[in-house]
C-alpha cells in the first residue's frame, strides 16, 4: 500500500476507552480549573475523612442542586446523572486551595451520609439543604426543619414546587 492510498478501518487497531481519571479512588473533573471529585454516596464519608487528615480542614459549604429539567454534560464519563446533587466545598488553609466534591443523589433515594461527625458545623447547612430539597442526612443527629414553619409541605427549591401559590411564612419571623 502507498503512502496515498486511504487506510481501511481493518488496518488500524481499535483505540481502547481511557481509563477514567481517578483522585483518592474517585472520579476527577478540573472544569474552570478547579478540581472537582465525584465520589459516590458510599464513598463520601470516607473520602471526607481521608481529606480532613490531608489538610483539608473545613468545611465551607454544603448545598444540593435540582437538575429536573436541565441534562448534564458535565460530569466524567464514569459518573451516572442523578436529580439531585449536593456539592460539598472544602478548604485546605495550608496549600490555599479549595476543592468541591459533587455527589449524586437519585430521587428515588434522596439521602446521603452526615458530614457532621467530620465536620459539627455542617449541622445547620445539611439542614438547610433538607428543608428545601427534601434530601435527607443519615445520622444527622437533628434533622428538622431550619427556615420553613414545621407544618410546610413540600421543599420549595426543587424544581417541581408550585412556585408563587402560598406567600412564605419564615419560622420566627414577625408576621404582617
Amino acid at each position: 500500500m502507498s503512502a496515498s492510498e486511504p487506510t481501511t478501518d481493518e488496518s488500524v487497531a481499535p483505540e481502547a476507552d481511557p481509563a477514567p481519571v481517578l483522585d483518592h479512588g474517585v472520579p476527577v473533573s478540573h472544569p474552570r480549573g478547579q478540581r472537582v471529585l465525584h465520589p459516590s454516596r458510599e464513598e463520601l464519608v470516607g473520602l471526607v475523612a481521608t481529606l480532613r487528615d490531608e489538610g483539608w480542614l473545613m468545611c465551607l459549604d454544603v448545598t444540593a442542586v435540582d437538575y429536573l429539567a436541565h441534562p448534564r454534560t458535565d460530569l466524567p464519563e464514569s459518573v451516572a446523572p442523578e436529580r439531585f446533587e449536593v456539592v460539598v466545598t472544602l478548604i485546605s488553609h495550608t496549600e490555599r486551595q479549595r476543592l468541591r466534591l459533587r455527589v449524586q443523589v437519585p430521587e428515588s433515594d434522596p439521602t446521603v451520609p452526615t458530614l457532621f461527625e467530620l465536620h459539627p458545623g455542617t449541622e445547620a447547612m445539611e439542614r438547610e439543604v433538607y428543608d428545601l430539597f427534601g434530601i435527607a442526612f443519615t445520622g444527622h443527629p437533628d434533622l428538622t426543619r431550619i427556615l420553613l414553619p414545621e407544618d410546610w409541605h413540600g421543599h420549595p427549591l426543587r424544581k417541581d414546587h408550585a412556585v408563587g401559590s402560598i406567600p412564605v411564612q419564615f419560622k420566627d419571623a414577625p408576621s404582617r
